[in-house]
């Protein structure tokens, strides 16, 4: 075993497991990532917890108590995943506490289908942070441009948020700008800003595998030299605008108030490509103050031949930019591949989310009890 992950927590970067699962909670891996691996924190999202549930282990009694109940299947859902938050949110509270609530975080995603529809998600962040009701947990909500809004107003309300579905620089700014809007907010609210945390999840892998597509549709020499270069190099200049923003005047004023700096947070950051390296979106990503939510192959890769060889962002803004400059000067529309992103994002929650409705509703028929 290496030091790997150690090293790359030294680094600065918090590693956050990108799964959950009840089987996970009660069988004790939870606890043993964290206490072996440097485990410090937990992201789910409607996928992973359509998988988990259908996977079925573990779920059983409590789906059979519910239909017993009668509940709806929305119901059923927001019961079930919210009592695993609240059990690995109390597997995770000892690093909350001993990182002063930078860390030991479990994020809970509001319903994906109601990413275009600011109030709803208002009230959906506000009814998940009382169902869950723990001090370490994110509510994630999507950064579209009505999520920019309900942010906003949910940081405000002194919820701690994880920004997520975040793939362009403009909207990266956006939701950096909506973050200390909401700490304005609750500043005059007269809100303990050291209490607000928040994450900026800003997706990696996806990026590559759009736009290595459309340099494979061009299949010229310099179409293919660009191949696997495009999201690592957004990711870093999403970090050149982190270091830009948090430096600035108004953010100032907010830090000498209490306020804590928005994490970027690297997501999806599985290698979606055996042509590179499975730890890539790991090691060319490493800078202080920045997450990292891996899936857990992605962990054990690290873990077992990643190479972490200290700060890989600090000194490569000029070579991204020059990166991206050179897709586009191929035709490739930086802004339609970021647009279909958040798109196919938003509409895979989406199906995750229906899917798990659908086989959630055949978990209760199947075990309610038979009437009389």
């Amino acid at each position: 075993m290496t030091d790997a992950l150690k090293r790359l927590s030294d680094e600065g970067v918090a590693i956050w497991l990108d799964d959950l699962s009840r089987k996970r909670i009660t069988s004790g891996n939870l606890a043993e990532l964290i206490d072996q691996q440097h485990v410090v924190g937990v992201t789910t999202n409607p996928t992973i917890f359509q998988k988990a549930i259908s996977g079925g282990d573990g779920y059983e009694q409590q789906v059979a108590d519910l239909a017993a109940r009668k509940v709806t299947v929305e119901e059923a859902i927001r019961m079930i995943t919210t009592a695993d938050v609240r059990d690995a949110a109390d597997i995770l509270r000892p690093v909350f506490d001993a990182t002063d609530g930078q860390d030991g975080r479990v994020s809970i995603e509001v319903d994906p289908r109601l990413a275009h529809n600011t109030k709803a998600t208002v009230a959906e962040a506000k009814q998940l942070a009382w169902l869950v009701d723990r001090p370490n947990t994110l509510i994630k909500i999507p950064a579209t441009q009505a999520g920019l809004p309900a942010i906003t107003e949910v940081i405000g309300l002194g919820i701690s948020v994880n920004v997520t579905l975040i793939f362009s620089l403009e909207r990266y700014r956006a939701v950096m700008d909506a973050y200390l809007s909401g700490l304005e907010k609750a500043k005059e609210r007269g809100l303990d800003l050291s209490l607000i945390r928040s994450v900026a999840s800003f997706f990696v892998s996806r990026v590559d595998t759009e736009i290595d597509k459309r340099l494979d549709a061009l299949g010229t020499d310099e179409a293919k030299a660009l191949r696997g270069k495009a999201a690592v190099a957004n990711a870093r200049l999403a970090y050149q605008a982190y270091e830009e923003v948090f430096s600035s005047g108004r953010w100032q004023a907010l830090e000498n108030a209490g306020a804590r700096k928005q994490r970027p947070l690297w997501a999806s950051t599985g290698v979606k490509d055996p042509a590179y390296q499975d730890t890539m979106y790991v090691t060319d990503l490493v800078a202080p103050n920045t997450v990292n939510t891996m899936p857990e192959a992605t962990l054990e890769a690290t873990e077992d031949h990643g190479e972490i060889t200290g700060d890989t962002i600090s000194g490569t803004y000029e070579q991204a930019r020059a990166d991206l400059d050179a897709v586009e000067k191929l035709g490739i529309s930086y802004d339609d591949v970021v647009q279909v992103l958040e798109d196919e994002g938003v509409e895979k929650f989406e199906a995750s989310w229906n899917d798990l409705l659908k086989s959630t509703e055949a978990e209760l028929k199947r075990l309610a009890p038979s009437e009389g």
